[in-house]
Formats: C-alpha cells, structure tokens, sequence
C-alpha cells in the first residue's frame, strides 16, 4: 500500500499495528530488488502493516523522518520510531527490524 502526506497521520502514526514503511524512488535499483522482498513479507504475515513512501513525490515526510539514502525501512511502533535502517538487506535482516 502506497502512503503519502495526506494519509500517514491515518495509516501509519495512527495504526493498531507497527507499521514498516519503505521510503523507495521508482529510479532506485536497489529498491527495485527490495520491492519483491517486501511485498513477499506483507503477504506472509500479519503482525505488521506494510506500506511503501515514494521519495519524490513526498519529499517532506523523507526529511521528517531522516531519509539521507534509499532504501530506508522506518518501522513506526505507537506513532514513534522504533527502528530504522538504509540499503538492501535480506528478507531475514528485514524481519529482525519486527
């Protein structure tokens, strides 16, 4: 699922859920290979919501949560950071972040 400025506070910060947000750029090649990882894990379980941030289009919620590089998974737990980490990593490293 695809978020953006105007539904995060809704999706996100105030989800049941952690939610991991992926902050990609259709562009990035290293986020093309995170892409499928990723969809595989929001189809596999249920503990966490999945959602996916494009860079360009919501620069602001980028800077808001310090994105420097992309890939970067933010998982946000209760409206707050709860972990955070930049480039491609396997599907196991991703569901340590849980």
């Amino acid at each position: 699922m695809k978020v953006n400025l105007n539904n995060f506070e809704q999706e996100v910060l105030k989800s049941e859920r952690p939610v991991l947000v992926d902050f990609y750029a259709d562009w990035c090649g290293p986020c093309k290979m995170l892409a499928p990882i990723i969809e595989q894990l929001a189809n596999e379980q249920d503990e966490v919501k999945i959602v996916k941030v494009n860079v360009d289009d919501d620069s602001e919620l980028a800077q808001r949560y310090g994105v420097m590089g992309i890939p970067t998974l933010v998982l946000i737990k209760n409206g707050e950071v709860a972990a955070q980490k930049t480039g491609y990593m396997p599907k196991a490293e991703i569901k340590k972040m849980f």
